[in-house]
């Protein structure tokens, strides 16, 4: 029994590196238990044990009919909630301030994302410092199905949107990102406490579903002096 633990704690700590470098977003499924053992080369068990260990790390959660999603958030330039855990981790405390929380119509997005109606919940968020200076500038649109239509007046799930989206059965696939450097303008620049033309990165991404339907847009702009970018690619490269 030695070597099948051994197994499983391997397996469960290449996952989860991948998970935490990026490989595997926030929402997304993990690969099923069959594609894991064709992988690995080990039993079903040793993959269930594996699974088991990245769910008490909190990096996945497995739902019956499901399949195990990356519940993950701490990936720096990826995910909608994370940045606040990542920083947390590196000892540097974050609190979040809610700009807007509404029930918006967007016709223009609409017709950019292609998505049927016009309707989205937007959620604006600044994440400061303990010095009330601000690291980040967030801006989510989540089309305004009807199991989100409420959203504004009933809050999020344990303050995350990621979990909230989950907990409406809306997963994450695929993504699409968009990324510059540009000069904080004067708006921007005095919600998030920073001088006009500074420096931050822009972010831009859209979150799809197995059907390519929009889950989630969402547009940052970090400092850069608080964000890195991580890129991996298979042996053919960016594409």
């Amino acid at each position: 029994m030695p070597g099948q633990v051994h197994k499983h704690h391997r397996v469960a700590k290449v996952l989860a590196e991948e998970i935490r470098a990026g490989v595997h977003a926030d929402g997304s499924r993990l690969p099923g238990e069959h594609a894991l053992r064709e992988r690995f080369g080990v039993s079903r068990t040793t993959v269930r044990q594996a699974l088991g260990v990245l769910g008490e790390q909190g990096l996945i959660q497995t739902h019956a009919g499901i399949g195990s999603l990356v519940t993950f958030d701490g990936r720096a330039l990826d995910q909608r909630l994370g940045w606040t855990k990542a920083l947390d981790d590196q000892g540097t405390r974050l609190t979040a301030d809610i700009l807007r929380f509404e029930r918006i119509t967007d016709p223009e997005l609409a017709e950019e994302l292609g998505t049927a109606d016009d309707g989205f919940i937007a959620l604006d968020r600044v994440r400061r410092l303990p010095d009330g200076v601000g690291v980040s500038l967030e801006r989510s649109r989540v089309p305004a199905v009807p199991a989100l239509a409420d959203l504004p007046e009933r809050g999020l799930v344990e303050g995350s949107l990621n979990r909230t989206l989950l907990a409406a059965g809306r997963v994450s696939e695929s993504s699409e990102a968009w990324l510059s450097v540009t000069g904080l303008d004067a708006a921007d620049a005095a919600l998030i406490g920073r001088p006009a033309d500074a420096p931050f990165i822009r972010l831009a991404q859209v979150f799809r579903d197995a059907d390519s339907e929009v889950v989630e847009h969402v547009t940052s702009l970090l400092d850069p002096s608080r964000f890195q970018l991580h890129v991996q690619t298979g042996r053919g490269g960016p594409s």
